[in-house]
């Protein structure tokens, strides 16, 4: 079967049910929360559009608490599961276009969730459709499983699994080809800082604030400060900015409170050297000058643990393994007020060999357990990986260099994916080997020929599985 030909055909439909998914802003909203829509109305809305296309083209689906879905296929004792989301993470700034519109100019589709993830998961229905329209028999019951959270706190697909029938082994398009069998350990870091004894200064910093959420490189941030500031600090912070690769503006009010922004580039957290970290950078130009006693305590922790140190060597968590490779680490979350909290939200990705309870210790013996407070925020998952000699893993690697002319290898990555909720689970595709990774990021996009060959990727793939 000619898997290629076959899934041009359906380009024009494809293009059309993504640009109605994009529409939906379905980034977690739990501040909103109905009892029809429990992690807010965006991700409720997406994942009922997304069953709607697939009841539309003739499959049976189940919407779970409207939190996660299934789309089924095929028949038999084994279930294969396929695990997308149609949740994203904020828009951010920076964007040329509407994030929520797709635009489409020079063979790329742009738009928040292109790459990450309903234009893959929309690649993996397709391949379905297909096989369902050539009248494929597969032997194997097929589950394309929907989360509507999987950039916060898997909450969909942890219900899902409490109560629908677990895959015996699978594939998330999630991330890149060839393949991703091998995923770092996650896990958030909140670091709150204690109180000093007040002193005098010449500034107070009244403000500091970073980030969109945990997994993402801070693209902007602000500080507010009050004081006599010196006469060269504009000057300064012009030269600092242009000799760093960001830009920055200053204004004043006649309260003598300064604010300073300051703007470098997103990224997503599971490789931080991709982003310029524009709190981390705010910090250091900061500490250059004299502030009070909480304002120096925290400016200087960033400036000197976590400026331009992804691979946590500052912080003393650093570790390598020789098969998942080195630890990241982003801080992402940024938040000062003098009299309220002052934390840090770092996002650590770990291979095999350590564990988060052994880096909370690290951080807390780094910084000094008198200076500040550190926890595991959040869900913590822990390394996952799955050999290479697997069935699974060679299947699909095959597929791939059967479809696409060149050579599957194993790979290891920072970054999450529903792969990991089961033992014999892995990441397939949809991003091509070479595209520059967007996901997270101002003017997210998809090669449109990308897509349309990770449909007939995936189509091969679950016929040969599912055989």
């Amino acid at each position: 079967m000619d898997y290629q030909h076959l899934a041009e055909q359906y380009q024009a439909d494809l293009l059309t049910d993504l640009a109605t998914l994009v529409a939906v802003d379905s980034t977690r909203d739990v501040a909103h929360a109905t009892p029809a829509a429990p992690l807010g109305p965006g991700p409720a809305q997406a994942l009922a559009t997304m069953l709607g296309f697939a009841e539309r083209d003739g499959f049976t689906t189940a919407n779970i608490d409207h939190v996660a879905g299934r789309i089924e296929a095929g028949q038999g004792d084994t279930i294969l599961g396929i695990f997308g989301h149609v949740d994203v993470v904020p828009a951010g700034s920076g964007w040329t276009s509407d994030p929520f519109t797709t635009t489409i100019a020079n063979g790329r589709v742009y738009g928040r969730g292109t790459a990450d993830d309903k234009g893959p998961l929309l690649a993996a229905y397709y391949a379905l459709r297909l096989l369902h329209d050539q009248g494929v028999t597969l032997h194997q019951r097929v589950h394309l499983i929907v989360g509507t959270d999987e950039e916060s706190e898997w909450v969909g697909i942890n219900r899902y699994l409490t109560t629908e029938p677990t895959p015996d082994y699978g594939f998330s398009p999630d991330a890149e080809f060839p393949i991703i069998n091998g995923e770092k350990g996650i896990a958030t870091f909140a670091l709150t800082f204690h109180q000093p004894q007040l002193t005098p200064a010449p500034l107070v910093l009244t403000g500091f604030s970073a980030g969109l959420r945990v997994n993402m490189v801070p693209e902007s941030a602000t500080a507010t400060m009050r004081g006599a500031l010196p006469a060269d600090f504009a000057k300064a912070l012009g030269e600092f900015a242009a000799a760093n690769g960001v830009t920055a503006s200053l204004t004043s009010t006649a309260t003598d409170t300064v604010t300073v922004t300051l703007t470098g580039k997103g990224a997503h957290a599971l490789e931080p050297k991709a982003g310029v970290n524009a709190a981390t950078y705010l910090a250091t130009f900061l500490t250059t000058y004299a502030f009070d006693a909480a304002g120096a305590q925290y400016l200087h922790a960033i400036a000197t643990y976590l400026h331009n140190d992804s691979r946590g060597h500052q912080l003393g968590i650093a570790y390598t393994d020789k098969v998942m490779g080195e630890l990241t680490a982003s801080p992402d979350l940024f938040s000062y007020t003098p009299d309220g909290p002052q934390t840090i939200a770092i996002n650590v990705r770990y291979p095999q060999g350590t564990d988060a309870a052994t880096i909370r210790d690290q951080i807390e013996t780094t910084l000094g357990a008198e200076h500040v407070t550190v926890a595991v925020a959040g869900h913590a998952q822990g390394p996952h990986y799955v050999a290479a000699s697997d069935p699974l893993v060679q299947t699909l690697l095959q597929t791939y260099t059967d479809q696409t002319g060149l050579p599957g290898h194993e790979q290891v990555i920072g970054g999450g994916t529903y792969g990991r909720i089961i033992p014999r689970g892995v990441a397939f595709g949809a991003q091509p080997v070479g595209q520059e990774n967007v996901m997270h990021q101002a003017n997210e996009y998809m090669p449109i020929n990308a897509l349309i060959q990770a449909v007939a990727i995936y189509a091969d793939a679950i016929a040969r599985l599912a055989q």
